[in-house]
């Protein structure tokens, strides 16, 4: 008796046209504490993104050159900066102000540079030579580049390993997010991929409290970078895609990890092996289905509008978002509450997003986010010259609706493009956001020739992303698109 009370209870797992999920369920356990295991990953890629905006925080300049009040004249022998606020940063190290201030945003530039190749490498090595290799390598890298950031002696030192440190970050986020996605049921994919967001919107929150307490910004790069040394927990615990190792003949190695999988799941383990091994046979005798190719999203007109439309989407939120969050840094009042305060309201914000997108599809949720956006920031082209408070909520609800249009870009997005293409389009989707994202910080430091030009890009674009969405058709609720067929059918009757 003593024994049958110990047994584990076992629980039956639906069996669904999906052979992985089919052995261990469609989000059990073992899943969610997966999940929040990679989750982790996520703050890391909110604190090396947008570090920026105290690593370059605006320091006060003052000429002490008698009779010269332009510190940025020929005339100013002496100049210095208010350290009262912040004692360093990388303004006053390598004194980039007046004809060398562009090179503070440059440095932003080249992050999100360092993003957009590093998701592009690393989703190709995931590819090649397995999920598992491609995440502990640039969770790994992020923490080497990152901690030799703090030692740099030189502006072009800093901007290389910046550079390199997003490289790993862009990595982060390519990798973590196929992890989960290919261990979890169709059930909860949809929630998952729009919680996978909140890391990321507290690591943005909780720069605000780093760089309150650390005010010298060598030691602030460490303390955002010393947490992924966690990441080595990875190697004993984030094993490799059972999904990946299946698809690519692996089939014993997939076999072992259904297994261990299962065991926590409290799911059967005995049927695995057979029902793995037949599923296999399926797939290897299927008949290659035809590749798409990138070119394949512009052959047909209606897919060829719709992937133009996405893209414009994905670069505007990464342009408002990045854009935004770094202009609220210039406004007056303060910084640090500021910050807190805008980066906050994301967490909210992508909750908000898994409703809105639930209850009233992605079409009308994006037109929405996006107006909030763009009604924001172009009022704020008229409130330029009043109080901080006035301008501080104008952008803190343009930042808020771009915090729900950037989980329901990748979601919509997923669903749209057809399956034969759909790696493409997201990476062609995303690509172009980190273009958005590279031009954000430029664009900010267009406030330097007049206040209300910065508002007044941010705002027209988000518009113009409302006009972009018109054309896409909605996916809630449809069957997702199979074939290039199907992408250039499917919602015709809508559009």
């Amino acid at each position: 008796m003593g024994d049958q009370a110990k047994k584990p209870v076992i629980r039956p797992v639906e069996k669904t046209g999906d052979p992985i999920i089919s052995q261990i369920g469609d989000f059990r356990i073992y899943q969610f504490f997966f999940c929040m295991l990679v989750f982790l990953s996520k703050f890391g890629t909110g604190w090396h993104t947008l570090a920026h905006i105290f690593l370059a925080a605006p320091t006060p300049l003052s000429c002490k050159t008698e009779n010269v009040t332009d510190a940025c004249s020929s005339d100013c022998d002496e100049r210095e900066f208010d350290t009262s606020v912040f004692k360093t940063t990388i303004v006053t190290e390598w004194g980039l102000v007046c004809e060398k201030r562009f090179l503070s945003s440059l440095s932003q530039s080249f992050v999100m540079m360092g993003i957009m190749f590093g998701s592009m490498f690393f989703g190709m090595i995931a590819d090649r030579f397995g999920r598992r290799p491609a995440f502990l390598g640039c969770c790994f890298m992020q923490l080497i580049c990152g901690l030799i950031v703090c030692l740099s002696p030189y502006y072009w030192f800093y901007v290389i390993f910046r550079f390199l440190t997003a490289f790993a970050t862009g990595g982060t986020m390519c990798t973590s997010f196929v992890l989960i996605m290919e261990i979890i049921g169709p059930k909860r994919r949809e929630l998952i991929a729009i919680l996978y967001q909140i890391p990321f919107n507290v690591g943005h929150a909780s720069l605000a409290v780093f760089a309150y307490f650390i005010r010298e910004w060598r030691w602030f790069q460490f303390s955002v970078t010393i947490f992924s040394a966690v990441f080595l927990i990875y190697i004993c615990l984030i094993p490799e895609s059972p999904r990946w190792l299946f698809t690519t003949g692996r089939v014993d190695d997939s076999i072992k990890i259904l297994e261990k999988i299962a065991k926590r799941n409290k799911a059967p383990t005995e049927t695995i092996r057979p029902e793995i091994e037949a599923a296999y046979k399926v797939l290897a005798a299927r008949t290659p289905a035809k590749k798409g190719t990138l070119l394949d999203l512009f052959r047909t007109p209606y897919l060829r509008l719709k992937t133009i439309c996405m893209a414009i989407v994905w670069i505007v939120v990464c342009m408002v978002y990045y854009g935004t969050a770094q202009y609220i840094s210039n406004l007056g009042g303060d910084i640090f509450l500021n910050n807190l305060i805008a980066a906050g309201l994301g967490i909210p914000g992508t909750l908000l997003c898994v409703v809105m997108t639930k209850y009233m599809g992605r079409k009308i949720t994006m037109m929405i986010t996006n107006a909030i956006s763009g009604i924001a920031l172009l009022l704020l082209v008229f409130l330029v010259y009043t109080s901080d408070k006035l301008q501080v909520i104008c952008a803190t609800f343009g930042l808020f609706g771009a915090s729900i249009t950037f989980p329901n870009a990748y979601l919509w997005g997923g669903e749209m493009f057809p399956t034969v293409v759909r790696s493409n389009g997201m990476g062609l989707c995303s690509m172009l956001g980190r273009v958005g994202g590279l031009l954000a910080p430029l664009i900010c430091d267009l406030a330097h020739i007049k206040l209300w030009i910065t508002p007044l890009i941010f705002g027209i674009v988000s518009i113009i992303a409302v006009i972009a969405t018109i054309f896409l058709p909605e996916t809630r609720g449809h069957p997702l698109p199979e074939t290039l067929e199907d992408g250039e059918a499917f919602g015709r009757k809508e559009a």
